[in-house]
């Protein structure tokens, strides 16, 4: 990993500016998301090759509004302004943006000049994501327009003597088909970039960097099993090898055998060299939740009694040097400790760092990585294929897919229904076209017949979506037999459902989890 090739986004509050980062890394640039906030001697002391200014909701000439100082584009250091961000640098600069008779949104045609450098090899008529009410009416001094739609005059600009570029559409999104090369001609051929943000690089950057870290240090992890966790364990292992002890405290909630499959990869009969620690607290995590229905006590119950139980295998083993977390990149922004764009899940690992464990340092090797970047660790490391595309999962596990009160049954009604689900959408060959899918428990119970007697039992919902960045969704169109199937699975051979339905709510209104 060469962090000091870097280009950074500068977050102005658009829901699209992780996907920019993404994408930046997709040409195998380093890239990382401030907020606009950020002072101007932190952005000339990160030295970066590049800038981007991403898209947001306000009109940048409002009292109030997001904005930066002009000597940001006094920097020498190339800047792509998205949407609003074009719109802001013309307005610090001198030019003028004013409210649009008609919004642009949505797929537009946009003529691109493409002997800019900005959109080499590019369509001359290209397909791109509008969304935005203002305009630019007026370039400031040096700028030229190299991109125009129907409705909008500048719909990209450029001052190529300052190395300064504007795009008045998104980029990043895929309704956009040619964005990330435009993107592309920005950091490797405006910025200079060399491209070598590669994920074998990082892996083995990563394990030298640990190793010299911890030296003879004690580590201690928190394995839960999940794609993060899991790939962030065996980093260390890599590094460290029996210095690791990993705790995986089995709440009972998670999918079925997953447990199993778990200590089958770390325990001792698995391939790395780690203490590994299986603690099953199945029912104390059930008696916790007895007569609990609110989801989000629901969550922090279990989030507590997790650190109640993690405390108490740390105690037995004692002071330790270090403490691992599975963070991620978008927990950090999501926290609020690099974008603007802040949204809090309860059940984050970020912020939420356990007092009572004896440790020196905490290392987080994963977290200036997407989700998509975890998962090429995975595979770098030598992880199975199974856990490392196994399908997101809520840190609360089955608890907040059961609605209403967990017990044990339920527990096990869902684990059972999820299963049968999971496993059909893998025999259609679907598995790597949703996003995510899964069971989940409604607390509804109706009158059905199977057999010759009348039935009483729960009703059983299955969600599948499609997204691009987990913020917005859509149902997945998963063909009528499969979900048949499915049914007629569920019905037949889980104990105590009679219906089964299929969720077809988008994000917004509704959330991609069922609770």
């Amino acid at each position: 990993m060469n962090k000091r090739e870097m280009v950074i986004v500068l977050d102005f509050g658009g829901q699209y500016n992780q996907l920019v980062a993404r994408r930046v890394r997709e040409c195998n640039v380093y890239c990382e998301i401030y907020s606009y906030k950020t002072d101007i001697a932190k952005i000339k002391a990160m030295a970066p090759k590049g800038i981007i200014l991403t898209g947001g909701p306000n009109s940048c000439y409002e009292e109030g509004a997001p904005t930066y100082s002009k000597e940001l584009f006094e920097l020498g250091i190339p800047v792509l302004g998205l949407c609003y961000g074009a719109q802001l640098m013309q307005h610090i600069l001198g030019g003028r943006v004013e409210r649009a008779d008609k919004r642009e949104y949505g797929k537009t045609e946009v003529a691109v000049d493409t002997s800019s450098a900005l959109f080499a090899g590019v369509t001359p008529d290209t397909t791109c994501w509008m969304s935005h009410f203002d305009y630019i009416s007026r370039l400031a001094d040096g700028f030229v327009s190299v991109g125009h739609s129907a409705d909008c005059p500048v719909a990209a600009c450029e001052n190529t003597e300052r190395g300064l570029y504007g795009i008045q559409f998104h980029p990043e999104v895929l309704h956009t088909p040619e964005g990330t090369k435009m993107l592309y001609n920005f950091v490797r051929n405006v910025c200079g970039c060399a491209g070598d943000w590669k994920m074998d690089s990082f892996v083995e950057q990563s394990i030298r960097t640990i190793r010299e870290k911890v030296g003879n240090g004690k580590v201690l992890c928190a394995l839960s099993g999940g794609v993060d966790s899991s790939v962030a364990a065996v980093l260390l292992s890599k590094a460290v090898g029996d210095q690791l002890t990993c705790v995986f405290v089995d709440h009972g909630l998670l999918r079925k055998n997953e447990g199993d499959e778990v200590e089958a990869v770390f325990g001792p009969s698995g391939n790395y060299n780690l203490n590994f620690i299986r603690v099953n607290a199945q029912q104390r995590f059930y008696s916790k939740l007895a007569g609990v229905t609110e989801p989000e006590r629901k969550r922090k119950i279990i989030g507590e009694e997790f650190i109640r139980v993690f405390e108490e295998e740390a105690k037995k083993i004692g002071a330790v040097d270090f403490l691992v977390q599975g963070t991620i990149y978008p927990d950090v922004v999501e926290s609020g400790l690099g974008g603007e764009s802040a949204v809090i899940k309860s059940h984050h690992n970020v912020g939420g760092l356990p007092d009572y464990v004896d440790f020196k340092e905490i290392i987080e090797p994963l977290r200036d990585l997407f989700k998509d970047e975890v998962r090429k660790a995975g595979l770098e490391l030598g992880l199975p294929e199974y856990l490392v595309f196994r399908q997101p999962f809520p840190g609360p596990g089955l608890g907040i897919r059961i609605i209403g009160e967990v017990t044990e049954e339920k527990v096990r009604i869902v684990q059972d229904a999820d299963f049968i689900y999971r496993e059909e959408i893998a025999r259609a060959g679907l598995d790597q076209d949703i996003n995510q899918y899964f069971a989940a428990l409604t607390n509804m119970r109706s009158v059905g017949v199977m057999g010759d007697e009348r039935t009483y039992d729960y009703a059983v919902a299955l969600r599948a979506v499609r997204t691009i960045d987990f913020m917005t969704a859509e149902a997945a169109e998963v063909p009528y037999e499969v979900l048949n199937r499915v049914m007629n699975r569920i019905i037949n051979e889980v104990r105590g459902v009679n219906r089964v339905m299929y969720d077809l709510t988008s994000k917004p209104p509704g959330t991609i989890e069922f609770e």
